[in-house]
């Protein structure tokens, strides 16, 4: 068992002292705990990202969801899934086949740590608006990518944080997307971190999902993720 810590942060092996764990493993999971749940409320500095974008030759536009703040987005998770009408309002002037969105998920510290390098592997087109969207969640891409008439959406946020991951980032793809579309229409990739799928490979994979459901006008379940593994 303790070979196998070897090759994973999943908490195997850990002892036993008397019928609980060792105290050195409690406390390491009381604040593995305490960390997930400060990633929760970690807020979405957009004025640093967007600095962080605009360096990189990208052009940010800053969006909120239908939720007021993060008590409410933690609490209806609807109002995060559309727009509020002001920022409806902004989208609605503009026309894209693609629609490439950053929220914060449940995990802004995601995306403040890793999602200007693994946009630098993605290197999208610079004249693509950069959809940067304060309390979002993954059909917030619904929304968007119905106002702006685009048959691909791309949403990059902060997945739910775990005990060993707080700050682990998620891709979700949809084609054709509008309100109503489900979690089985969607491609994701996820896992995306320091100790987990690299910024190359998701990009890469991401690459194949974009080509194959242009080609094949599909994403969700009947779209498998069969690309070759990337040689770093």
């Amino acid at each position: 068992m303790t070979k196998l810590r070897d090759y994973t942060t999943a908490r195997v092996g850990l002892g036993i002292t008397g019928e609980s764990l060792p105290t050195n493993a409690l406390l390491d999971f009381r604040l593995a705990h305490a960390r997930a749940r400060d990633a929760v409320h970690f807020p979405l500095d957009t004025a640093t990202l967007t600095t962080e974008l605009l360096a990189c030759n990208l052009t940010p536009v800053v969006l909120h969801s239908a939720a007021a703040n993060r008590d409410e987005y933690l609490r209806r998770p609807d109002k995060g899934r559309r727009l509020n009408s002001a920022s409806a309002q902004i989208v609605a002037t503009h026309h894209h086949p693609t629609a490439l969105i950053l929220a914060d998920g449940l995990s802004a510290l995601a995306v403040h740590r890793h999602v200007i390098p693994l946009l630098k592997e993605i290197a999208p087109d610079p004249q693509l608006p950069i959809w940067l969207v304060q309390q979002g969640r993954v059909a917030i891409g619904d929304h968007i990518g119905e106002l702006l008439q685009a048959e691909l959406s791309i949403v990059i946020l902060g997945e739910r944080p775990g005990l060993t991951t707080p700050d682990s980032l998620g891709i979700y793809l949809t084609w054709h997307p509008h309100i109503g579309r489900t979690d089985a229409e969607r491609n994701c990739i996820s896992n995306i971190h320091t100790h987990g799928l690299s910024y190359a490979e998701a990009a890469h994979k991401l690459a194949f999902l974009t080509n194959e459901a242009k080609r094949r006008k599909l994403s969700g379940v009947a779209l498998k993720e069969t690309a070759t593994h990337l040689l770093e």
